[in-house]
C-alpha cells in the first residue's frame, strides 16, 4: 500500500441548498480562467477546475467567494478589503504540502483565489474506499501521511504572523498520484494578531463539527489558535485509524465518556499513537500539545503526555469525577448507617 497507485479523480460536485449558484462552464473569468467544472458547493460560494488561458496546460482550482447578503454595504466593503489583504499573505506560502496560490481577484460581486489544481483522491475517499473491502487504513501508512502535514502545519505556525488553517479533516487532505499529501482548502485560514488576543478570518467560513473543538464553536469571537489545528489533526487520525468518526465537542463537554478510546474502536492501533490522539483532542487548549512538534513527538513515541492542568474549579471537577464522587457519597451514609445499626 506504500506505493499505491492513485489515479486523478473528479467527480462532479453534487448541489448543496442554500448554497450560491454556480457559474456555468465555459465562464472565462478575469479574461484569463476558464471554468471547465464545479468541483464542490457551500455556503460561501463554490470551487472550480479552471484552465489558465495564459499558460496552456495548467490547470487550476479557484475557490468563490460570495458577500455575505445580511451585512450592511460598509461592512460588505470592509470584508472585500479585508480578503484581498489577506490573500495577498496566502500568496506568500510556498510549502511542498500545500497548494500554491497563484492569483486573486474580484469579478461581478464576488472574490476569487486561484491556486494549484491538486490531483487525487482526499483522505476521507480513501477511507471510504477502505471500509468497501472490509478493510481499515494501515497506522504505518496513516502515520507516514502525519510526517507530511505535520511539515505543513509547522511551517504554518512559524510564519509571523502564525498561520492557523481551522478546518483540518480527511476530506481536505488529498493523496496526489506521486504520494505526496496536500493540505488543501484554505477557506478558514487564520492569521494571528500581534497580540494573540483576536484571530483575522481570511476567506469566512466555519470548521466541521466532527473535528472542531470547543473553543471554536464561537465563530470569529471565538479565540483559536495552534491548538485549534492540534485538535482537528487528532479527531482526523482518530477517524483515518478508527473508521469511526469523533464525537463532537458539545457531545463530549456533557458527557466525556462518549469520545471511546481508539484502541477499543481498533485493536491494531498502537499505545503511543492512541495516547497521541486522545492528547491531541483534549477539551481545553492547555491540556494539549502546544505545538504540532510537541504532537509529532508523542506520535512517534519519544514523549508521553504530561498531567492534565486543572480547569474550571470545583464545578468542572466534580462534572469530570462524578462517578467517584457517587462513590465516596455512598460509602460515606453506609458508614452512618452502620454505625447507627
Amino acid at each position: 500500500m506504500d506505493n499505491m497507485s492513485v489515479r486523478p479523480i473528479l467527480e462532479p460536485a453534487t448541489p448543496v441548498a442554500g448554497t450560491t449558484q454556480p457559474l456555468k462552464e465555459g465562464t472565462i473569468l478575469w479574461d484569463r480562467y476558464q471554468l471547465t467544472e464545479i468541483v464542490g458547493q457551500g455556503g460561501m460560494g463554490n470551487v472550480y477546475r479552471a484552465e489558465d488561458l495564459r499558460l496552456p496546460g495548467r490547470l487550476c482550482a479557484i475557490k468563490e467567494v460570495t458577500p455575505d447578503t445580511h451585512l450592511t454595504v460598509e461592512l460588505r466593503e470592509q470584508a472585500h478589503q479585508q480578503f484581498f489583504q489577506e490573500a495577498s499573505i496566502l500568496a506568500q506560502l510556498d510549502h511542498p504540502n500545500l497548494p500554491k496560490v497563484s492569483d486573486f481577484f474580484d469579478e461581478n460581486g464576488r472574490d476569487y483565489l486561484v491556486m494549484d489544481f491538486v490531483p487525487g483522491k482526499d483522505l476521507k475517499q480513501l477511507l471510504d474506499e477502505s471500509r468497501e473491502i472490509g478493510q481499515q487504513l494501515d497506522e504505518r501508512i496513516v502515520i507516514s501521511w502525519s510526517k507530511q502535514i505535520i511539515d505543513a502545519l509547522n511551517y504554518l505556525h512559524s510564519r509571523t504572523p502564525p498561520v492557523v488553517h481551522r478546518d483540518i479533516k480527511p476530506s481536505n487532505i488529498k493523496l496526489t498520484p506521486d504520494n505526496r499529501i496536500k493540505l488543501v482548502d484554505f477557506g478558514l485560514v487564520k492569521l494571528l494578531a500581534a497580540d494573540e488576543a483576536r484571530t483575522i478570518t481570511v476567506v469566512q467560513g466555519r470548521g466541521t463539527a466532527l473535528y472542531t473543538p470547543l473553543e471554536q464553536y464561537g465563530g470569529d469571537s471565538g479565540h483559536t489558535d495552534i491548538r485549534t489545528d492540534i485538535y482537528a489533526f487528532g479527531a482526523t487520525l482518530y477517524h483515518l485509524l478508527t473508521d469511526y468518526p469523533p464525537a463532537d465537542a458539545k457531545a463530549r463537554f456533557l458527557n466525556p465518556r462518549t469520545l471511546r478510546s481508539p484502541q477499543q474502536l481498533n485493536p491494531d492501533i498502537s499505545s503511543k499513537v492512541a495516547e497521541a490522539i486522545l492528547w491531541g483532542m483534549e477539551m481545553h487548549p492547555d491540556d494539549r500539545p502546544q505545538t504540532i512538534e510537541q504532537f509529532a513527538q508523542a506520535l512517534y513515541g519519544k514523549i508521553t503526555r504530561p498531567q492534565p492542568v486543572a480547569h474550571g474549579g470545583v464545578a468542572q471537577a466534580l462534572r469530570a469525577n462524578w462517578f467517584l464522587v457517587l462513590l465516596a457519597l455512598g460509602l460515606f451514609f453506609l458508614a452512618i448507617a452502620l454505625t447507627i445499626l
